[in-house]
């Protein structure tokens, strides 16, 4: 039986792909980091730091400050020299933590590899609660790009089932998580069990597309023979396949009711770079200091690097070799969800650093683009993975009626942008129903969650 949820579409040929998932992984360690007590986008952390400190690296440097945050940790070994107060596009006041490396350090560079990312090992002697109290302090979250805690996860009362990893990476151009189950396929499958262990699930299901056949072949290979609670899934190729609702309609046949969590039809989700990083933190005892970026689009030479957390976004450009267009458009994630970040020429004037979510530095030629009156043809309702007809909620956005917004199902939106993709008007739907959406919310929350 074809795996498929509703909607979705066919955003690339896959030449995007190319450019970037051929290519090893580069290392890459800057001699300063600027870490960012906000690792995911409502997840805010305090410094316990201070200009002057000496930290070593996978101190523990900051704390939550509010429940969507995570613990977070020095990426590099140094000295801290400041603590810079920045804002976010929502005013609110977040610090930066720079670091100044004291040696020259590279991450991987005479590090033995580990026995639990060359072979499965033995997970008996961990608990339910170890491995969840390992992910709190280890500071794991969604490293797919929602970067929600992934141990609040794993503390539900509902009863699990299913562990869904997600290595769909259906995002147009980005690579990385396509290269880690390709070179770090043994810690991947050891992080599956542990997760498995820490939901007491009946089994895992690592979702792969039909363009990543290869990585498909080679887990399957560890897994193969050893009577693991474990099944690799085929999908065809389908954006958005990643999402959470289209993973479970594809695999599991069953649907997430509306406003709910995944975990209410006994499913948790997480992604395979979530896995790998925790096995490094339970088998290797390192917490998320570090992670692979792609850097591709117009760029002389897109790559996936491993850094440390912190690393500023310029710099890995500059890596890249600088732009190839004279005005550049630099999304931090894909095409379709990502954000934003800078329109210009210069990539030193590029402000930011790499966070635990963020899986891509995607440069585009910066082209012009107006609006037309809205058609009522109908594809973005067609293709709207949640089943809404974006059109309609776009009308009522634009005239401010957020009451009949929120009657039109806006708080279901995943803002995949697949109804932007399709619009022959060249409406900009994702936006305006996102942003919609974010009012509803805020609106429900003044008002206590109703």
């Amino acid at each position: 039986m074809k795996k498929y949820f509703h909607g979705g579409i066919h955003p690339a040929d896959g030449s995007d792909k190319l450019l970037s998932n051929q290519v090893p992984i580069r290392v890459y360690t800057p001699k300063s980091v600027e870490i960012s007590m906000k690792q995911s986008p409502n997840g805010f952390s305090k410094a316990i730091v201070k200009p002057g400190d000496k930290v070593s690296k996978g101190d523990l440097i900051g704390v939550p400050a509010n429940f969507s945050a995570a613990n977070v940790h020095a990426s590099v070994s140094g000295t801290v020299k400041d603590i810079i107060l920045a804002k976010d596009n929502f005013n609110r006041e977040y610090e930066i933590v720079v670091i100044e490396s004291d040696k020259e350090e590279d991450m991987i560079s005479n590090i033995p590899e580990r026995e639990y990312e060359k072979k499965l090992v033995d997970l008996s002697s961990y608990s339910k609660e170890e491995i969840i109290g390992k992910m709190k302090e280890g500071g794991l979250i969604g490293m797919g790009g929602a970067g929600f805690p992934t141990h609040i996860k794993y503390e539900t009362k509902e009863v699990i089932n299913y562990i869904l990893i997600n290595g769909a990476e259906c995002e147009p151009y980005l690579t990385c998580d396509h290269i880690l189950m390709k070179e770090h396929g043994y810690a991947i499958i050891n992080g599956v069990l542990l997760f498995v262990k820490a939901a007491n699930a009946k089994k895992a299901y690592i979702c792969i597309e039909d363009n990543k056949q290869d990585v498909a072949h080679e887990l399957e290979n560890i897994i193969s023979g050893k009577n693991l609670p474990i099944e690799i899934v085929i999908l065809p190729t389908r954006y958005p396949q990643g999402g959470e609702r289209q993973l479970v309609e594809a695999v599991l046949r069953t649907e997430v009711p509306a406003g709910e969590l995944p975990s209410s039809v006994g499913t948790i989700i997480n992604n395979v770079g979530t896995a790998k990083a925790m096995a490094d933190i339970v088998l290797g005892g390192v917490p998320v200091i570090s992670r692979l970026v792609t850097v591709t689009g117009k760029v002389n030479t897109p790559c996936n690097y491993l850094v440390p957390i912190g690393t500023r976004y310029s710099e890995l450009i500059e890596q890249s070799g600088g732009f190839t267009a004279e005005i550049c458009r630099v999304v931090e994630g894909g095409p379709m969800t990502g954000n934003c970040l800078f329109i210009g020429n210069n990539p030193k004037d590029l402000k930011g650093s790499v966070a635990k979510n963020t899986s891509g530095l995607l440069v585009l030629e910066d082209l012009p683009k107006s609006e037309s009156p809205c058609i009522r043809c109908g594809e973005c309702e067609r293709v709207c993975p949640a089943g809404l007809a974006p059109f309609k909620i776009d009308f009522a956005a634009i005239e401010g009626n957020i009451n009949l917004c929120e009657k039109l199902y806006a708080t279901e939106c995943i803002s995949c942008g697949c109804c932007s993709y399709v619009c022959p008007a060249k409406r900009e739907l994702a936006y305006r129903i996102t942003e919609a959406k974010n009012e509803i919310i805020r609106i429900r929350r003044e008002r206590g969650g109703k």
